[in-house]
């Protein structure tokens, strides 16, 4: 029996992860679970699975439930409460579902304590890759990719030799405008941008998926993972996503994982790796989808993309800039203060301003972070 703590339970990773934890139920067991504001979904949970430690974002909202839990659930609030679900109890593995890089000092948290970790939060590694790389290698961790994108390049690369990859190709969908122009992205709505064509993701990731941030993060995140120089990342339109990302290598071959977009697959592989379980995803039938189309990546049209790149391949702490500007300016837009179009100036603009520290410890990408943020909320 495998234990799970989940990091982020009542999003849309979280969620799914309860769905083939569901689906298992002599496989799995539910240590903890850390949610934010969704009070009402994440009762539901532990009435379902009977974690015996719950963490929500607050004082105030723990002291709403309290009454409502079982008998010996443990309680916790705020990022404490996320670290005490990621480290304590006697979790396995833990899955951070969160989104942003509030998600940091848990994932570090769990590390140390030795759980290997189902990677769904991607600014961690986009924030403070090399710090949680070099832990992950020292206490023996396994950092297993949720992301699709990730998982397929992981599963592609399984068995083979690292000397051997050419490069690797992300595919992107290209979000909910990706036929749409520079110009007429110029008065499209939050609720235009949240109409996600393939995916079923909350409403941050979905943003990013339509500006191309969220590949651009990819793109970082690859970088840690694979050990891979970004000269042998590259980036691929794929409209259908079936193609969830391939590896070519050097004698020319190349490796691809399809299939249905569903995030249950990945989500299930980190779980059971190395292992392959019966799953609830549609099965893909190449005769139905007839064909798949590409485009190579218009850097132009999505300039955000270029400029996490960029960044990524800067380091230090021009990442961390470039992650915190964008959290700010998608909550920004999703507030309609801002328009669209204006989160990549915004991000831009930040940029400007930031000065680059090149090896930081985590003191210095907490005051990037923090420092970045106020100046996006204030431009």
């Amino acid at each position: 029996m495998k234990k799970i703590s989940i990091l982020g339970s009542t999003g849309s990773v979280g969620t799914q992860t309860l769905d083939v934890i569901a689906m298992h139920p002599d496989a799995f067991e539910v240590d903890g679970l850390s949610a934010g504001s969704n009070i009402a979904l994440l009762l539901e949970q532990v009435r379902r699975f009977k974690p015996r430690r719950v963490s929500v974002s607050t004082k105030e909202l723990a002291e709403e439930i309290r009454a409502s839990l079982p008998s010996g659930v443990e309680l916790f609030s705020g990022n404490e409460g996320m670290v005490e679900i990621a480290a304590g109890g006697d979790a396995d593995t833990v899955v951070t579902a969160v989104m942003g890089s509030v998600g940091l000092h848990s994932t570090l948290a769990a590390i140390e304590a030795g759980r290997h970790i189902g990677l769904a939060n991607k600014e961690t590694l986009v924030t403070a890759g090399h710090l949680v790389t070099e832990l992950a290698g020292h206490k023996g961790v396994q950092l297993l990719p949720i992301d699709s994108e990730h998982s397929a390049i992981f599963q592609c690369l399984n068995g083979e030799n690292r000397e051997d990859v050419s490069c690797i190709t992300l595919t992107a969908s290209g979000g909910s405008f990706r036929d749409l122009t520079r110009d007429q992205l110029k008065n499209v709505t939050v609720e235009d941008a949240l109409r996600h064509p393939n995916w079923s993701m909350g409403a941050k990731i979905t943003i990013d998926s339509a500006t191309m941030v969220n590949k651009g993060l990819e793109v970082i995140e690859a970088h840690w993972l694979f050990g891979l120089p970004y000269e042998q990342i590259q980036v691929l339109l794929h409209p259908e996503s079936i193609i969830h990302s391939y590896v070519e290598f050097r004698d020319s071959s190349i490796m691809a994982q399809l299939g249905s977009p569903d995030m249950r697959v990945p989500i299930q592989y980190a779980l059971t790796y190395p292992d392959r379980w019966a799953s609830p995803a549609k099965r893909l039938s190449l005769a139905e989808a007839q064909r798949l189309t590409f485009r190579e990546m218009d850097f132009a049209r999505f300039p955000a993309l270029k400029l996490a790149i960029e960044c990524g391949k800067a380091g230090g702490t021009a990442p961390t800039a470039f992650n915190a500007a964008n959290e700010i300016a998608v909550a920004r837009f999703l507030r309609n203060e801002i328009p669209f179009l204006r989160i990549e100036e915004i991000i831009e603009e930040v940029l400007q301003h930031h000065e680059r520290a090149a090896y930081p410890n985590l003191e210095q990408i907490e005051d990037c972070d923090r420092i970045t943020r106020e100046l996006a909320s204030n431009l």
